[in-house]
């Protein structure tokens, strides 16, 4: 089931042209923009189960190819496994995480992420990392923890359509869009964009 996923990660990757043959991200790929992000730290907090798989693979291939150190968190397990089967470790506990140490927050979804709506440690981790100028990406329903985190107030942002009215509710601009950048803050509507998703927020980083 495992090499099934992971030969099927690298079909969607090789065809939608952000792999070159050696199965790596090309610094020229997106935009024009020579992407660098050696020296960068992005932690990746996924659900302990439940989360995307592409949401969570897509974008970590995406930065490790452009040279960034990826740490996956998760709450109070060891391993978490995604909606279609992938069992991935995790490296640190979320309660353990110093946001001093990471350059970027990213929340990939899944209906696991819910878990994490109203979860104060984790909803004050967005917050720290707000006010601290970190990149901040949601993908799928993510986008409601940083908007139940309160720092989606007047900031045009997407999500999986279920999202949009918690969103609008805390003051967000929904576009609706593939993927959405505001400042730092990216998000992005589900997992048919998750290597954009990873390539926006490479782009923003890179700029850091």
């Amino acid at each position: 089931m495992k090499w099934g996923i992971v030969a099927f990660l690298a079909l969607v990757l090789i065809t939608s042209g952000c792999i070159g043959g050696n199965g790596n991200i090309e610094k020229t790929s997106f935009g024009g923009e020579n992407m660098d992000l050696t020296g960068k730290s992005i932690l990746m907090v996924i659900a302990p189960s439940g989360f995307r798989d592409e949401e969570l693979l897509e974008p970590k291939k995406v930065f490790e190819d452009l040279g960034a150190s990826v740490t996956v968190a998760s709450e109070g397990v060891d391993s978490a496994k995604g909606m279609l089967g992938v069992v991935v470790s995790v490296d640190e506990d979320v309660k353990d995480v110093d946001i001093d140490d990471y350059d970027a927050l990213v929340f990939p979804g899944g209906s696991g992420a819910s878990v994490y709506f109203h979860d104060d440690e984790i909803l004050n981790l967005v917050k720290e990392a707000y006010e601290k100028g970190k990149v901040i990406g949601a993908i799928c329903i993510a986008p409601s923890i940083l908007a139940n985190a309160g720092i989606l107030e007047g900031k045009h942002v997407t999500s999986f359509p279920s999202e949009k009215d918690n969103l609008e509710a805390h003051g967000a601009i929904y576009t609706g869009a593939d993927v959405e950048q505001d400042g730092k803050i990216i998000t992005c509507s589900g997992p048919h964009a998750a290597t954009e998703f990873g390539l926006k927020i490479a782009e923003v980083l890179s700029h850091e």
